[in-house]
């Protein structure tokens, strides 16, 4: 079993930045995927940034190329998203997600983004 803890959203101003943080369990993070997802009221799910177990493969979606980073800390058991340039579309749920070798998924309870324009 896996555990993910989220940290850092809040309200911000367009333009503005935040950094949130995912705390995961277990001795195995190191061959996790980590990926930040998010979701929008009245909208699905939508994956935002994957980064691979030693961070050698990083992807973004479209929306947030240029203006989000992802990044993860294998000694620490954690995995952040950087966002500068934020704008109002950005307001949504965020959630960390691991996928562990063996193809399970765990998700985090999710931190609220709220971006004013």
């Amino acid at each position: 079993q896996v555990q993910l803890v989220e940290s850092g959203g809040g309200l911000v101003q367009a333009g503005g930045s935040l950094r949130l943080s995912c705390a995961a369990s277990g001795r195995h993070f190191s061959s996790y995927t980590m990926s930040w997802y998010r979701q929008a009221p009245g909208k699905e799910r939508e994956l935002v940034a994957t980064i691979t177990s030693a961070g050698t493969s990083i992807n973004y979606a479209d929306s947030v190329k240029g203006r989000f980073t992802i990044s993860r800390d294998n000694g620490k058991n954690t995995v952040d998203l950087q966002m500068n340039s934020l704008k109002p579309e950005d307001t949504a749920v965020y959630y960390c997600n691991a996928r562990t070798p063996w193809r399970n998924d765990y998700w985090g309870q999710g931190t609220q983004v709220t971006v004013s324009s």
